[in-house]
């Protein structure tokens, strides 16, 4: 049974941030690297789906692949160990959370496809079941993930089977999707326990979804999508593609609900149904035509175009993630901090968000390769210490003194698994000397008062 969580509020991101000191952001847009996923040529006249989407399953010699039912996490089998030297001090994760049914707003007038919601049988007509929710297999998938994540972690943190609070926190959004994804995953993660309570911020303010107001961020989204030529070029690209769609889910060619600002409401009602094994569909007016399998390719082979292009690759990109996602960062950071300085004595944080939430961090972050952030998408922020003498700091990383000598940090982050590759100075953001990470943080959004002073210039 799906373990019941109760709700901690906690303090609003903006205010608590406001008291830090540090100086003004000077953001730099490194683009990323030149692949498939963000030729717009491909993306329109190209071949095959850019992944997996018919499957939660990867197989073992393909895992890393993209899979947008079930993206690869960190498990034991692909799990690269560092030197015996580092001492692994604190984790913080943050995924998306698992397959579910599409949400209402991407559902056709008419729907032909049957739903099976959990204590509810089988419901024809998805508008009969909660939209979105999280499916049976969605479940599967997060039960899964937190068994792979606890196979790595709970020996070298010294976590217990039970999750104490005092070490371990859950968060989740106000989206009711991330407490069921939170259900699954506590069972596989501390199997020992029969009631979490999960942190949850303010529904106007939280910097987890992300929901705080932050119009210079708005107008940004604007220039690079509607007040850019690039975007509109894509989509009048794509006139044809719309026609055949639109012909067969029934959706006006001139609608007011978004289905023809981008390609995200097809994406959604198509690889919802080919992630639970269901067929692409057809018009209900007719048996012919129906999505082809080559059609559905082709909308997620744009989709992900139109992400690495709001995240990665317009100039605006990272100023845009910047402010869109550097309260979350901050919060990160301050947890780093705490965790080094003795302050904190938590050592696993896990937050379960959405594809909004993990996009703009892949982009503060600056990945070289961006994609959509499929189901379960997971960044881990991985903190190690090293003991050094105090006549070698381990080459510059960040030094406190200890019972035992003098100890340096190093950052990991890990994407899919494997350490995260940027189109940043940083590079490949493995062992790296945290006060980098720092700094970059710095560069990027400042302090809690810059960024407030940022959002509402």
């Amino acid at each position: 049974m799906p373990i019941q969580l109760s709700f901690v509020a906690v303090v609003v991101t903006l205010v608590s941030l406001l008291s830090a000191t540090q100086t003004g952001a000077s953001v730099v847009h490194y683009p990323p690297t030149s692949t498939n996923i963000n030729n717009l040529t491909f993306a329109l006249n190209g071949s095959g789906a850019p992944g997996i989407f018919n499957s939660s399953t990867t197989p073992n010699n393909d895992y890393g692949q993209y899979n947008w039912c079930n993206m690869p996490h960190v498990r034991t089998r692909e799990y690269k160990t560092p030197s015996r030297d580092y001492n692994l001090e604190y984790v913080e994760v943050i995924q998306r959370h698992h397959k579910r049914t599409p949400y209402a707003s991407n559902t056709f007038f008419k729907e032909d496809v049957s739903w099976s919601c959990d204590g509810q049988g089988p419901l024809y007509g998805v508008k009969s079941c909660q939209l979105p929710q999280i499916t049976e297999g969605g479940l599967e998938d997060a039960i899964t993930h937190g068994k792979d994540l606890r196979a790595v972690y709970a020996s070298r943190l010294g976590l217990s089977s039970r999750l104490d609070p005092s070490t371990s926190k859950i968060r989740v959004t106000n989206n009711q999707i991330t407490s069921q994804v939170a259900s699954g995953l506590v069972k596989g993660l501390f199997p020992g326990s029969s009631g979490i309570e999960a942190l949850i911020q303010s529904s106007s303010s939280d910097s987890l979804e992300p929901t705080y107001s932050c119009s210079k961020a708005n107008q940004l989204k604007s220039t690079i999508t509607t007040g850019s030529p690039t975007w509109n070029d894509h989509l009048t690209a794509a006139a044809a593609l719309y026609a055949k769609l639109d012909a067969i889910s029934g959706i006006a060619s001139q609608d007011s609900a978004g289905w023809h600002s981008s390609f995200d409401h097809y994406y959604d009602n198509m690889s919802a149904k080919q992630c639970h094994g269901k067929t692409l569909p057809c018009n209900l007016n007719s048996t012919s035509p129906c999505v082809t399998q080559e059609i559905a390719n082709t909308v997620y082979r744009l989709g992900n175009w139109e992400y690495s292009w709001q995240y990665r690759d317009a100039p605006e990109s990272a100023q845009y993630a910047a402010l869109k996602y550097g309260a979350w960062v901050l919060e990160l950071q301050g947890h780093l901090q705490d965790r080094i300085s003795g302050k904190s004595s938590m050592k696993y944080f896990h937050n379960i968000a959405h594809d909004g939430s993990v996009s703009p961090l892949l982009g503060f972050l600056q990945i070289s390769k961006m994609v959509w952030p499929g189901m379960g998408s997971e960044i881990v922020f991985e903190l190690y210490s090293k003991s050094t003498s105090s006549h070698n700091k381990g080459g510059g990383s960040q030094s406190h003194s200890s019972d035992d000598g003098t100890r340096s940090y190093s950052l990991r982050v890990l994407w899919g698994g494997q350490p995260m590759e940027t189109s940043t100075p940083l590079g490949t953001l493995d062992m790296i000397p945290v006060e980098d990470f720092f700094s970059y943080v710095a560069s990027m959004v400042g302090s809690g008062s810059d960024l407030y002073a940022a959002c509402n210039q």
